[in-house]
């Protein structure tokens, strides 16, 4: 509740974010500038996955406070239903959606504690960013939007159910979770989109395979090595799985596999690890027999991985640091093949593009997570695929690999894929308005990633529904940006939308 009332304090301040001493933000100054508050209010209460409980009650007390109908249920989720303008009354019900809970990474060195702490904002020309952290962007942008329009009386609209979901990032679970039987809507605009112009009308399912191993160790005396794979660009692994990037933990199991004379002590990811991320470091510490092979082998493999990478991951770096003779717990020699063979011979990243429309990843899976706690060492994936026999058959080349390797496979958080539909009155209405607003087609396209869509086409029968939302670059990393413009125009689209609806 201390997050709470600290929230509440910072929007009773009504304070924008500013650059040159004046209001950063204004196309309709009154409409626009609650959009960011409510943004910049979203950044002071800490929303990672799994800690979702305080950003669900500033939701709930803003309703409360307004005389709005809410529900808050033990995931946290929230529906809030605000009537129509009276002369609107006629018109059906339309559901906005968006998800509570973002993804929490930072820079090595980041001071900030995302269970506590607020993420520090800052302007550079047309964007906004989080200065050494994840910005939230995906989906704070969503609920600031709706927080605005639930605030503004001026706006004409129809009925309106907002929805905010939680653990969206690590499953859906919230949405799965989620009781639907209160919501009248049949059209479902979901703003967790992050390209300006582009209108969702489709998306992936998928599941999360997590793989374990068993460890056993013995002591090892040695020169002590740190081997850090660190520079990597990473990304969403949905819709960044094909450009190229590379896996930190794939590549780490690649440069051990060539190294002779080593002996693992640990492997490990970045401190916060999502298997919807795509990792970009990976470190191991060794005890080595030979250190001049280590660094000959090292550097071998980096000019490698830095020719297959060129253009994406320029920014890699391989670093080796050696100390002196240490003994360590490193794994037996059964264990460490392993492992290592089980990093060598999984699949990771794109498995099948679509045959019916161009330039669309089908299928992939990614190696989001890796740790070694005791006497095991797990690995995470997220597995996407509109085609539901792909994921079937990516599971289960994972759960062989398990079974070789006398491992333990689970599976959890499956969710439905969202089907196109020829029909939709919904994305009519979207390609009229941007139409008439810039004279130009918006693009209707189908996304390698999972949306809530899925899930909520699966619950509420005839539910027509799109997906939209301004421009966010490189989400889930350090260097997410939120283009203000952007906000701005897709702000007046989503207006457009809510006050013309048929």
């Amino acid at each position: 509740m201390i997050l709470l009332t600290a929230a509440e304090g910072f929007l009773r301040r009504s304070t924008v974010l500013k650059i040159r001493g004046e209001d950063f933000w204004g196309i309709r100054p009154f409409r626009t500038k609650k959009v960011f508050k409510y943004f910049e209010i979203l950044t002071k209460i800490p929303h990672g996955s799994y800690n979702c409980k305080a950003v669900s009650d500033f939701c709930v007390d803003f309703a409360k406070k307004r005389g709005l109908f809410v529900i808050q249920d033990d995931h946290y989720n929230v529906i809030i239903k605000k009537e129509a303008s009276p002369s609107c009354a006629h018109k059906p019900a339309l559901i906005l959606q968006g998800h509570l809970d973002m993804v929490c990474q930072k820079d090595q060195g980041s001071p900030v504690d995302f269970t506590k702490d607020a993420l520090e904002l800052q302007i550079d020309g047309d964007f906004v960013s989080a200065k050494g952290t994840t910005l939230g962007g995906d989906d704070g942008i969503a609920v600031a939007y709706c927080l605005a329009l639930l605030d503004d009386d001026s706006i004409l609209h129809p009925p309106l159910e907002v929805v905010f979901t939680t653990e969206e990032e690590v499953g859906m679970e919230g949405a799965t979770a989620l009781d639907t039987s209160v919501l009248e809507g049949k059209y479902l605009l979901n703003i967790d989109s992050e390209e300006e112009g582009i209108l969702l009308a489709g998306c992936a399912g998928g599941t999360t395979v997590k793989v374990s191993l068993p460890l056993k160790y013995k002591e090892m005396q040695g020169s002590l090595c740190r081997v850090s794979i660190t520079g990597l660009l990473g990304g969403h692994s949905g819709t960044e799985i094909d450009k190229n990037r590379a896996n930190a933990h794939i590549l780490m199991g690649r440069l051990l596999c060539c190294v002779k004379g080593i002996h693992i002590s640990r492997i490990y990811g970045a401190l916060e690890q999502k298997d919807n991320a795509i990792p970009n470091e990976c470190y191991a510490e060794l005890i080595c027999e030979d250190r001049e092979a280590i660094e000959e082998a090292a550097a071998k493999l980096f000019q490698n991985f830095k020719e297959q990478f060129q253009g994406t991951d320029d920014g890699m770096e391989v670093r080796l640091e050696f100390s002196e003779m240490e003994k360590r717990d490193c794994l037996t020699q059964d264990a460490q093949d392993a492992v290592l063979y089980f990093l060598n011979h999984t699949p990771n990243g794109i498995h099948t593009m679509s045959r019916d429309i161009e330039g669309l990843v089908e299928s992939s899976l990614n190696l989001g997570i890796l740790k070694m706690d005791g006497e095991e060492i797990s690995f995470s994936f997220g597995v996407r695929s509109s085609a539901p026999f792909y994921k079937e058959e990516l599971a289960g080349c994972l759960e062989s690999l398990a079974r070789k390797l006398n491992g333990s496979y689970e599976r959890v958080n499956d969710y439905p894929a969202w089907e196109y539909k020829k029909d939709s009155v919904l994305r009519d209405v979207f390609l009229k308005a941007y139409r008439q607003m810039y004279g130009k087609e918006m693009k209707v396209e189908m996304i390698h990633a999972g949306l809530e869509c899925g899930i909520f086409a699966s619950r509420i029968e005839g539910l027509d529904i799109v997906s939209f939302g301004p421009d966010i670059f490189d989400i889930h990393t350090t260097d997410e940006r939120l283009s203000v413009p952007s906000v701005k125009r897709t702000w007046e689209l989503l207006l457009k939308i809510i006050e013309e609806f048929p």
